[in-house]
């Protein structure tokens, strides 16, 4: 459990941080699950990360390359994101978040690495990674620095549209097109849905562990499902039967080299690619704390860390970049199992599926329908932790205008395609995403609507007006403006009116009382002066003898009411005029 000692002036204040598990968790962080139940955990896992396998696929067919080096890339990049699932779960050290976050993404490389392949083969491809990685990893150690660039607005946003990104992809899958544009096919429609309903009941009226297999239940079912409707081709059964048991994947193409033209986009890639992390951490860090308040800047930037190592890593054996993958995040979430431990098998078998060719094409000859019906189960639960995240806040105009902003021109990279494609080349990597393009937009938006914003407001009140409405609304637009939690804004507008209200029971002062209230990130302080007697605020509260004997006793009570609003109080009185601070945890 959470404690916390409330003490006054000269005393400490102790908070233990554990995170409190929320109930919808089966098996949180820190939990060791079962063998048996690990890995099929594992297992599902392991499926939602080989349908991003598609990423190598499209990066090689766009530069019309070999069935052997699509082979290779595929088995390459395996290697490098169960590496990166696995540096992801560390939790000592400055590598790792801590959580269960497989790496298996590559959207926001994927334009970039399209370009590179085009331009100058493999070597390019695999050089411009490293310096994408390199960028990544250089954030990741000042971003501690920059926890007022992300806010938890700028977080929603980017794990929000990380969602919707996919779901054109999924969307496509689902109906048994080849493209978005493309005629669906009734029978992978059929099957998508069985699949889809498959995971939906087994998640929600599954009982036992049955919920938390739902995913690996639904594939199953949908892999039977397309046997029956003839969607496995007898090119499947032929890649199947001709690969081998075993095998070293080919290397005979890795070189590297480096080329300026390109540093933009991969520079570009690599940041969506950090903002995209924050996001994934700062989703897992509020599925696994039932009393998530703000993102955690150590943990983030751990996160970053191991997933620019591991895109080192790739580019240097020949693999993709990746990100985190927000698919696998949602699926935790659904089955109500985020225990590292899970990471760790999951990141050891995915590693060596690379070296089993027979058993890696099992995965990769999934069928369109069921891949699509498992990504739209994953996005919904992703989709919803975006908005939670960024409503978590106080939202004023120009938060609204920012998530607004951000969200309408993300999403119009894929409403109106080719809309952007007279863009000037250097743009292009920007445009080409509708993460990328959302991302940058919130970004820029933030810097700008953080102008103007004082960090400190002061109020003057004189005792026995209508005090109540003119601090609940000095206090709504200030939380506002600030993106403070309006829990702990409630609180301190309660405090001051709980004050305001002693000053005119008590007849502390006659005079107006000067309110001044500050914010940062971790801190909401109100400081009160004024002259004439100073309020008390015991740790205990007056018994009945003093209320009936003591003059003071009520000043007292009324202090020790004021206490339960705060996590700490200090006061002071010098030359006639009474200082209180009211501070509050953020």
């Amino acid at each position: 459990m959470r404690n916390k000692l409330k003490k006054t002036k000269g005393e400490s204040h102790l908070t233990n941080n554990a995170p409190i598990k929320p109930v919808n968790l089966v098996y949180g962080v820190d939990d060791r699950p079962p063998v048996l139940i690990t890995l099929i955990l594992a297992l599902q896992h392991i499926m939602q990360m080989s349908a991003s396998l598609i990423f190598p696929v499209l990066v090689v067919k766009a530069a019309n390359g070999s069935q052997a080096e699509m082979q290779s890339l595929v088995s390459l990049s395996m290697i490098a994101g169960g590496a990166g699932t696995i540096l992801q779960a560390l939790k000592k050290g400055p590598v790792g978040s801590g959580y269960l976050a497989p790496e298996g993404g590559s959207e926001p490389f994927l334009p970039a690495a399209i370009l590179a392949l085009k331009t100058g083969g493999y070597p390019l491809l695999f050089g411009m990674t490293i310096v994408a990685g390199l960028f990544e990893a250089l954030l990741s150690r000042i971003m501690h620095r920059l926890r007022t660039v992300f806010p938890p607005e700028v977080a929603g946003v980017v794990v929000f549209m990380v969602g919707v990104a996919i779901i054109p992809i999924d969307v496509t899958l689902f109906f048994g097109a080849d493209t978005a544009s493309s005629t669906m096919d009734p029978s992978s429609l059929i099957v998508a849905v069985i699949t889809f309903a498959a995971m939906v009941g087994t998640s929600i009226w599954g009982k036992g562990s049955l919920r938390q297999y739902c995913m690996l239940i639904g594939i199953i079912i949908g892999y039977f499902c397309s046997y029956m409707f003839g969607l496995f081709t007898p090119a499947d059964f032929e890649q199947l039967s001709s690969a081998a048991i075993i095998a070293l994947p080919y290397m005979g193409h890795v070189g590297w080299s480096f080329d300026m033209a390109l540093l933009v986009p991969f520079l570009i890639a690599g940041l969506c690619a950090a903002l995209k992390c924050v996001g994934d951490i700062t989703t897992c860090q509020k599925i696994n704390d039932a009393e998530w308040k703000r993102p955690d800047m150590n943990t983030i930037s751990g996160g970053m860390l191991a997933e620019a190592t591991k895109t080192v890593f790739g580019g240097l054996i020949g693999g993709m970049a990746h990100t985190t993958c927000s698919s696998n995040i949602g699926l935790s979430l659904a089955t109500g199992a985020t225990s590292r431990v899970i990471a760790y098998v999951a990141g050891g078998i995915y590693i060596l599926l690379a070296f089993l060719p027979k058993l890696s094409v099992v995965f990769s000859i999934m069928p369109k329908p069921v891949m699509g019906a498992t990504g739209i189960f994953c996005v919904t639960f992703m989709l919803l932790s975006g908005i939670q995240i960024f409503t978590s806040r106080m939202i004023d105009t120009r938060k609204t205008i920012l998530i607004g902003s951000a969200v309408i021109f993300g999403m119009s990279v894929d409403m109106l395609p080719g809309f952007y494609s007279n863009v000037h080349p250097i743009l292009q990597p920007v445009v080409n995403s509708s993460l990328t393009l959302a991302t940058v937009t919130v970004l820029l938006l933030n810097l700008i609507f953080r102008l103007g914003i004082a960090k400190r407001e002061k109020i003057e009140i004189l005792p026995g007006e209508g005090n109540y409405k003119k601090i609940v609304d000095f206090m709504e637009i200030q939380g506002g403006l600030w993106g403070a939690r309006r829990d702990v804004v409630y609180r301190a507008a309660s405090a001051m009116n709980e004050f305001m209200e002693s000053v005119v029971t008590l007849e502390l002062t006659a005079e107006k009382v000067l309110m001044e209230v500050s914010f940062d990130e971790f801190n909401l302080d109100v400081n009160i002066h004024y002259q004439g007697a100073l309020m008390e605020f015991p740790a205990s509260r007056p018994t009945e003898e003093e209320l009936l004997h003591d003059e003071k006793a009520f000043i007292k009570l009324s202090g020790f009411l004021m206490r339960n609003y705060a996590d700490r109080i200090k006061t002071d009185i010098n030359k006639g005029t009474c200082h209180i601070h009211f501070h509050f945890d953020h």
